[in-house]
């Protein structure tokens, strides 16, 4: 995936440098992230669910915190629970957050979370063998519900009602918090969630269906040239023509066999998930460097060349090629297969993820080339089971989070809100009709991966302004029932006092 933003993956050619933290007193704008936004570290429990070893002992989890718009000891908290990837990543592309805030005199943080960005539970030897066990959706919101609790200390926020948002896996794991945490989230924003299908219910083979569906509503001769590009480097293939395909496709190193092929297909893939995920109405630079509507634009691409194999390398460089200076695509480094169809992404974080989803979440989707346009790339429970014991020696638990996170059955869970956009292949696999008046779908036309978390643009398509309207007033009826709640606990409590 998910998650992913994760992070999901970024595969640039040329990667920007690694995000820091702001010098002292250096402007927060600096870093075109949300408002006065400070990173701190919080000594986190390693295991919360061990009483011994690891449940003595802490990591620094890193979060950031800005209390600009706070009503300090009466505005709300409003808390993002991380995803995979690095924190200030989420932060810099979830300007809603500090948009509502500002309304609601909030406090804003956002937190880290474990085995990802700054937050290494064994420094840089977490993700090796027999480190990764303590990274699990449980221990995650383990550490969020003991940070806010903490914080709350700190702040003097006792009576200041939190309010849990998060995109994609991190949209989940807001809804996960609201469900497990009742007592310390009021309410939850899960934008993106695909609640769905990590918990295996629905179809394999929905995301790239989805994914084709993007494409073809954008140009339908679109699809026709992508299969026809596809189905010409299988061809190639056949015939052992692999010098041909590694010069239409401009591969750094010749194809020289079918797995390099094979892996030539995923790297491709991939290419066209990440743009349906991000095919926001303007630039942005949240998982790659992208054009506006990169959907159109990559099928202007392809559309653009007499040579379908070489228009497909066109289509992909919309990806992987933004700055339009590499001479070839290393289709090894830029793409890494792993136990998530969607891509993992590159580096310690796609490790981290791939270890997440070969043991609670799962994500076997596969194309086949009939209700999608991508060539036949099968990934069974079977396959999935196989690489995850030869890579991690774990076992995926197919059933889990169904038992542990009630798979689809919701309805005795209460305010939350899960919204998603009719162009996120995402969409598919997550909540998109209301189970309640407290559990309330919303959908955003025209809207890609989690576009609601993003602040206002001019670009933006009416049906975001309407669901972030909707989802203030929604947060703002949370916020004001549980202030009353808490009136009327303190009320009760002064009258019951001789009796306790």
């Amino acid at each position: 995936m998910v998650a992913m933003e994760t992070l999901l993956p970024i595969l640039l050619l040329f990667p920007p440098p690694p995000l820091l933290p702001p010098p002292a007193g250096a402007a927060p704008a600096a870093r075109a992230a949300g408002p006065g936004l400070e990173e701190r570290l919080f000594q986190q429990v390693r295991d919360h669910f061990s009483f011994e070893t690891c449940g003595n002992e802490t990591f620094p989890q890193r979060y950031l915190v800005s209390a600009k718009f706070w009503k300090k000891g009466f505005g709300p908290i409003f808390f993002y629970t991380g995803n995979e990837g690095d924190i200030w990543t989420f932060a810099q592309n979830s300007d809603f957050i500090f948009e509502l805030a500002e309304e609601e005199q909030a406090l804003v943080i956002f937190a880290e979370h474990r085995y990802y960005g700054k937050s290494l539970p064994f420094g840089l030897e977490s993700t090796q063998l027999k480190k990764t066990g303590l990274l699990t959706v449980e221990q995650a919101l383990a550490d969020y519900a003991v940070l806010i609790t903490e914080l709350k200390q700190q702040y003097g926020a006792a009576d200041c009602p939190v309010i849990a948002f998060g995109g994609s896996y991190g949209g989940m794991l807001s809804a996960y918090m609201r469900m497990k945490y009742p007592n310390i989230v009021a309410g939850a924003l899960a934008a993106s969630a695909p609640l769905l299908s990590v918990a295996g219910l629905g179809d394999p083979t929905q995301f790239f269906r989805d994914v084709t569906a993007d494409f073809q509503k954008s140009s339908p001769g679109c699809v026709t040239a992508v299969r026809k590009a596809f189905q010409q480097i299988k061809d190639l293939c056949l015939s052992g023509a692999y010098d041909e395909i590694s010069s239409k496709m401009a591969t750094c190193n010749k194809i020289s066999n079918k797995e390099d092929v094979y892996q030539l297909f995923g790297f491709a893939r991939n290419a066209f998930t990440m743009m349906a995920m991000m095919d926001y109405p303007y630039k942005t630079d949240f998982m790659g460097h992208l054009p506006a509507n990169p959907v159109k634009v990559g099928c202007e691409q392809i559309l653009a060349h007499t040579d379908p194999i070489q228009g497909l390398a066109a289509l992909v460089g919309v990806f992987y090629n933004s700055s339009g200076s590499a001479q070839c695509y290393d289709i090894y480094q830029l793409y890494q297969s792993c136990a998530d169809p969607t891509g993992c992404g590159i580096g310690s974080d796609a490790e981290a993820w791939d270890y997440q989803v070969c043991t609670e979440i799962n994500l076997t989707f596969n194309s086949n080339n009939v209700t999608d346009m991508f060539p036949e790339m099968p990934f069974t429970e079977a396959m999935r089971e196989q690489y995850c014991w030869r890579k991690w020696h774990v076992r995926p638990r197919a059933h889990w989070l169904r038992t542990n996170f009630w798979g689809g059955d919701l309805k005795s869970a209460s305010n939350i809100i899960f919204s998603n956009g009719d162009l996120d292949p995402w969409a598919g696999g997550g909540i998109n009709s209301s189970l309640s008046p407290s559990l309330i779908a919303l959908t955003v036309k025209g809207g890609a991966h989690h576009l609601d978390l993003r602040g206002h643009n001019p670009a933006d398509p009416p049906s975001v302004t309407e669901v972030r309207k909707l989802e203030a007033s929604i947060i703002n009826g949370w916020v004001k029932s549980a202030g009353m709640e808490r009136a009327r606990e303190k009320r009760s409590g002064a009258s019951a006092g001789g009796w306790l």
